[in-house]
């Protein structure tokens, strides 16, 4: 099986998907952090519930 690659945005090669760094010119790939997902989830909740109320 294939292993799963992603394009480096810095030099367009493609590199491991887990790579944090790009072996070939150094780019250092943002880390997603969890807490902005789960603070988004937060906001469509409330404005969910905001709208099942009816304010």
């Amino acid at each position: 099986m294939a292993e799963k690659q992603r394009e480096c945005p810095s030099c367009a090669l493609d590199v491991d998907a887990a790579a944090e760094v790009c072996p070939y010119c150094g780019y250092e790939f943002p880390v997603q952090k969890r807490g902005v997902t789960w603070a988004a989830v937060a906001m469509i909740l409330l404005a969910l519930g905001w709208i099942a109320i009816g304010c």
